[in-house]
């Protein structure tokens, strides 16, 4: 079989339809993914899909060829990605969900657990080397029940989540799958919801569903402006990425999110090691030690922050990409609707929501930017780098994801994207000459590996 190389990334196999991916590939992904499971004894695989035109006819080849596995396919039907890990801890240990996440909308893809774990790396290769060969396991014996989990999923929540008080939010969905679950869950728990961009509409009419990028929360901004919510809730086409604003429009991102997260978390895990990505701010170790928790700073990847938490029993992980796992009270795997739940938990003891977030500790920084390479480049650079890389104390060296540089004032990254051919970077100051500095001070670090850089803000 002739395959892109390019769709198989590092965390999920993605895509553009039909161009790099159609529903002969599908097919063949569920083959080779029935097969591997088959092989590490499962009998169950759960299957759902996000709200991407595409989808329908992706979901019915890649069940084709799960059944043909002789695997037992359990089709939850279109839900968050999320509720598609839920389905794959409560129905079965293995799932697919058939999303494209927070890419343009002609793309789609595959996100897997593979009996009780996220897949990716050698995995996915090994995938790819099964349906280039066409040597999947063949079995009879397949089957398909259709289960709908979104009551299992709903009360699950509503039983774990306690509001100190009611409180009024807006929701925007942007015609992603959170629509048809999310605003549902916040009432349940008590909120009180003005809804945007609900219906689910793979054409993304109104923006796209990125919460990670400023000009997507644009609508939200001016609904929390016109109304009296205190608070606004973004999520991205698949619903496992969370974006919060105030009252007073300010974009509160993950890595201030997990101040708060990890400060509730450590009152009843006391000594629990957070894990965070290299991308975040340098103000949250800090905030973790101060709540009695241990940070951890780890690569960057949904799937490589989940594996580390399993392997060290984190209670709490969280990435600078909207990304948040709760482990305690969860099952450990990102949920945007869950994450805005617990946020909403912790904000409803106070009486002002907004003042608790403008108040968590912040600094100057730029939005992750990006270096556009040559395929095969990014690492290649990051490798030169890491040689080469050289500052006098008092600034400490990180080289777990890239080259991460500490100063008592900030911070600067630059790393390999595991998913498109660019180095990113990111910058912070605790002031804004400390932010310029530091810039100054990375920019030419790259300069002498790339001479011919051009920085542009990251796209998706």
């Amino acid at each position: 079989m002739q395959l892109s190389a390019s769709i198989f990334k590092a965390y999920d196999i993605r895509g553009v339809v039909p161009s790099t991916l159609d529903p002969e590939i599908a097919e063949a992904l569920g083959k080779a993914f029935g097969s591997a499971a088959r092989a590490a004894g499962e009998k169950s695989v759960a299957v759902g899909r996000d709200g991407r035109l595409s989808g329908p006819s992706l979901v019915e080849a890649l069940i084709r060829g799960l059944v043909a596995t002789g695997v037992e396919v359990i089709d939850v039907g279109a839900v968050t990605t999320p509720m598609l890990y839920f389905a794959a801890h409560t129905l079965a240990t293995s799932g697919i969900q058939v999303t494209g996440s927070h890419n343009p909308r002609d793309y789609n893809g595959f996100k897997m657990v593979l009996a009780g774990r996220a897949i990716y790396g050698d995995d996915i290769q090994g995938l790819r080397q099964v349906m280039e060969a066409d040597s999947a396991t063949l079995a009879p014996g397949g089957s398909v029940r259709n289960v709908d989990v979104t009551e299992a999923y709903t009360q699950r929540i509503v039983g774990d989540i306690k509001l100190a008080r009611p409180l009024k939010v807006v929701v925007d969905s942007g015609n992603g799958i959170a629509g048809a679950s999310a605003p549902a869950i916040l009432r349940a728990i008590g909120c009180e919801v003005t809804e945007l961009f609900s219906e689910v509409d793979g054409n993304f009419p109104n923006h796209h569903p990125d919460p990670s990028k400023p000009e997507n929360l644009k609508d939200l901004i001016a609904a929390l402006k016109a109304g009296d919510a205190e608070l606004g809730l973004a999520f991205d086409g698949d619903g496992d990425r969370l974006g919060i604003v105030t009252r007073e429009g300010n974009n509160i991102y993950p890595d201030r999110q997990m101040m708060l997260f990890a400060q509730d978390v450590l009152s009843r895990v006391p000594g629990g090691t957070i894990v965070y990505d290299v991308k975040c701010s340098q103000r949250l170790g800090p905030a973790i030690e101060a709540a009695g928790g241990v940070p951890m700073i780890y690569k960057t990847g949904h799937s490589l922050i989940k594996a580390k938490m399993k392997e060290i029993d984190s209670p709490l992980g969280g990435e600078m990409s909207g990304h948040i796992f709760f482990k305690e009270r969860w099952f450990g795997f990102d949920d945007g609707t869950y994450a805005g739940c617990r946020l909403l938990e912790i904000l409803s003891k106070s009486p002002n929501a907004s003042t608790v977030l403008d108040g968590l500790p912040s600094s100057f920084s730029t939005p992750e930017l990006n270096v556009k390479c040559a395929e095969g480049e990014p690492h290649a650079l990051v490798d030169q780098l890491i040689k080469t890389v050289k500052f006098p104390a008092p600034a400490s060296i990180s080289t777990i994801d890239g080259v991460r540089v500490d100063w008592p004032d900030g911070f600067g990254l630059i790393r390999a994207s595991n998913t498109t051919p660019v180095l990113v970077m990111r910058f912070e100051g605790q002031t804004e000459a400390a932010l310029h500095r530091i810039e100054g001070e990375m920019l030419a670090l790259l300069k002498t590996v790339k001479p011919d850089y051009s920085l542009a803000e990251a796209a998706h």
